[in-house]
């Protein structure tokens, strides 16, 4: 028979994961949450031949929030707040910009600042890759996808930006 102390451990390590998850699909809902009815914008804009279609964000969203919940959970399990402080918080900074991201480009129309912002988002998942990559290799390397994502998404921003003048400022 195992003792309460055992159970103890796996227990708390399933609830920062979770909790990690929590905060990286909170961040989800609040993007999610400015693109929601942004269907008919999005079909309006003068998109490149090599955007893809809008379902594809959803699921690659999803995948992308995922790998950076268990990234900052093995970050966090293996050294804790206190000792992880400038990674994690790196982390959750790019997590909130990550956020605004939704908010200018589909309801605020703010191309500029939406190409301007998704290039300060690439610098801070670069830092926060490496912040993770010191502490935890696999924590880094599962950023990896994140940072292509964001920089196919840099890109794509640019692109939509600049091929729309009237619908986005």
């Amino acid at each position: 028979m195992q003792s309460r102390a055992s159970l103890a451990f796996p227990t708390r390590h399933l609830a920062g994961l979770l909790g990690w998850l929590a905060v990286c699909f909170a961040a989800a809902a609040v993007g999610g949450f400015a693109s929601a009815d942004a269907g008919d914008f999005y079909r309006e804009l003068v998109r490149p031949e090599w955007s893809p279609p809008a379902w594809v964000f959803a699921p690659a969203w999803s995948l992308l929030y995922l790998l950076m919940g268990v990234a900052a959970w093995l970050v966090w399990r293996e050294h804790g707040f206190r000792k992880a402080r400038t990674a994690l918080s790196l982390f959750l900074i790019q997590l909130a910009v990550n956020a605004l991201w939704s908010w200018l480009f589909f309801v605020w129309h703010l191309g500029a600042f939406s190409f301007v912002e998704v290039l300060v988002l690439w610098g801070l998942i670069l830092c926060t890759m490496v912040a993770f990559w010191r502490l935890r290799p696999l924590a880094g390397a599962l950023l990896l996808p994140y940072l292509a994502w964001v920089t196919f998404a840099s890109a794509l921003t640019y692109s939509i930006w600049t091929r729309n003048p009237g619908l986005l400022s």
